[in-house]
């Protein structure tokens, strides 16, 4: 059944088509993952989509039995408290606590943070019914246990979802399309984020050789030209200069180079960069960390991982010297130049423009500078506009380039990849990589952790910090291993013996599978009807009505998995 029918959306912003005669359809069981750098229209298209926004030309129709549900990233929330912000029922209290906010059921809406406001409303948005969940940047500000359950929850949600998210995991294992949007146009890809990227590479490839053919089929016809006659050298200008054209001309090529090309040299870090001794932090009702010992050493790649809460920033504000440790000592190198990319945006003036603020206020913009803003595809047109034009991701690169200009050699990034798209962070990840000082990171983002560290700074929010050798990977999969199932061992066939395929199981044994697992329905079901007596005797103890609303959110998991296997097996034995 079609939901949403997009019949050649066209809309312009400040002069620039984000996109133009954009055509599509959304079934009840379309994932469509939206992708695109920052500034091309990936919001705004979502907003259109949820009958937020006007379009200049083109039709959206909806089915009229068509619910929407949207999470867009401002994520307004209305007055009073938490629990009265989400939907009623154990789901959105599970949900909540899920997403960390399990302990904020009595708050104020109006007290919270920007990320805490975020995770009550993708709560509300993903347990809300609908046919259509349309999710703009989801894991902004979610911790990567929150992640990993948001992401289980989308694969088992039925009904169709478009989706916005720089977590390329996140979009590898919930889309089925990709929407890739590009200065204008709008290029469709069926299959996950693995896939397009598959094709993508496989069609640039094909357009490269093509360009070559085109260009040496050119350059052949444009050298028997000038080889001609002179008698014949009036006759054939038209013609030469088409050859010329073609000769020089190339297929589109994607929207920015692959790197960054910061080249400009970095100071030489010492033997000592900064160590901390014996370091403690607590907040007002409890320990963050205590006896911290670190030493970064002058290529260090050190991830900071950890729960929302367990003080990931606090620890990282002490490494930059914004804070004082409340016991323990700081030591820094005489060499180092810190660069701190922090989470809030500093004060703008949005009259400003591009090259103006990369420069400051103390000098005249000059080359350098548009050199710099170039290799960060801010190109001569986009250097001389004012940042009130700009997309926030595209704010939050400049201020990352005009960090990056200071020429440290030590930078501490806290979650760099909010708000940047995946060809920014693609590119911040390459550039890291060869960077000659020293980077500390806090991202949850699994992919950015799995290329740019290589030890992983462990806080668990009960006092613990620990550094784990191996990088993100090795951390993360010890931390899987009691939910992972052990692979099973392969037993060796005899050399040369062909594989017959998977053998077809008999009728008797599907009978006993499908009795197995008929027992296994019902002994779910007694449980999810004692956890549902028990969350209705709960009260008003919110506390516990999470805690249980978690137990009964893991349960519907484990009946979900146990009637599709059923389903598989019932198939399996009409088949036979």
């Amino acid at each position: 059944m079609i939901l949403l029918d997009a019949q050649q959306l066209s809309l312009n912003l400040a002069g620039k088509a984000l996109f133009e005669d954009l055509s599509f359809t959304i079934n009840h069981n379309d994932r469509l993952g939206v992708i695109g750098i920052n500034g091309t229209g990936k919001s705004t298209l979502l907003n259109v989509l949820a009958g937020k926004r006007e379009l200049d030309s083109g039709n959206l129709i909806l089915n009229d039995a068509t619910k929407i549900e949207f999470l867009d990233q401002a994520a307004p929330l209305p007055p009073g408290r938490v629990i009265d912000a989400v939907n009623d029922g154990w789901e959105a209290q599970a949900a909540l606590t899920r997403l960390g906010m399990g302990e904020h059921f009595d708050r104020d809406t109006q007290e919270l943070s920007g990320g805490e406001a975020k995770r009550v409303a993708l709560a509300k948005a993903i347990t809300t019914e609908s046919d259509l969940l349309i999710l703009d940047e989801p894991t902004n500000h979610l911790d990567l246990d929150a992640i990993d359950w948001l992401t289980e929850f989308l694969q088992q949600r039925r009904g169709a979802l478009i989706l916005v998210t720089h977590d390329r995991h996140m979009l590898d294992d919930t889309t089925t399309k990709m929407l890739e949007l590009d200065r204008g146009d709008g290029f469709f890809h069926h299959g996950n984020y693995s896939s397009y990227l598959e094709a993508k590479s496989e069609r640039e490839a094909a357009t490269e050789k093509a360009d070559a053919v085109r260009r040496n089929l050119a350059k052949t016809e444009l050298a028997w030209l000038r080889r001609g006659a002179p008698a014949r050298t009036s006759k054939p200008k038209a013609r030469i200069a088409t050859a010329t054209a073609l000769q020089e001309t190339q297929t589109q090529k994607a929207v920015r180079p692959a790197d960054l090309h910061l080249d400009f040299p970095t100071p030489r870090l010492g033997d000592i960069v900064i160590e901390l001794e014996n370091i403690a932090m607590s907040t007002e009702d409890r320990s963050l960390f205590s006896n911290v010992e670190l030493r970064l050493d002058p290529r260090e790649r050190l991830g900071i991982v950890g729960p929302n809460g367990a003080g990931k920033t606090t620890l990282l504000d002490v490494i930059a010297g914004r804070r004082e440790p409340e016991t323990g000592t700081r030591k820094v190198g005489t060499t180092v130049q810190l660069g701190y990319y922090d989470q809030h945006s500093t004060d703008l003036d949005l009259n400003c423009r591009v090259k103006e603020f990369v420069a400051g206020p103390d000098r005249e913009p000059d080359w350098t500078d548009a050199k710099l803003l170039e290799s960060f595809w801010f190109d001569k047109e986009a250097q001389w506009a004012q940042l009130s034009e700009l997309s926030g991701g595209e704010r939050r690169r400049l201020q990352l380039l005009h960090i990056i200009a200071q020429k440290p050699n030590v930078l501490l990034l806290d979650e760099p990849t909010n708000d940047f798209d995946i060809e920014t962070l693609r590119a911040l990840e390459d550039f890291l990589e060869d960077w000659p000082g020293a980077v500390v990171v806090i991202s949850h983002d699994r992919a950015f952790l799995e290329r740019v560290v290589s030890d992983a700074l462990v806080i668990d929010g009960k006092g613990f910090v620990g550094r784990w050798p191996g990088g993100f990977g090795a951390w993360d999969q010890t931390r899987r291993g009691a939910n992972t199932p052990k692979a099973k061992k392969k037993s060796a066939k005899p050399k040369g013996k062909p594989d017959d395929g998977p053998k077809k199981r008999s009728a008797s044994t599907l009978r006993h599978l499908l009795k197995e697992n008929e027992k296994l329905q019902a002994k779910l079901g007694k449980q999810k009807d004692a956890l549902t007596q028990e969350l209705a005797d709960a009260g008003d103890d919110y506390a516990k009505l999470g805690d249980i609303g978690a137990q009964l959110a893991d349960l519907e998991s484990s009946i979900t998995e146990a009637e599709e296997a059923w389903l598989e097996l019932e198939t399996e034995r009409e088949a036979l």
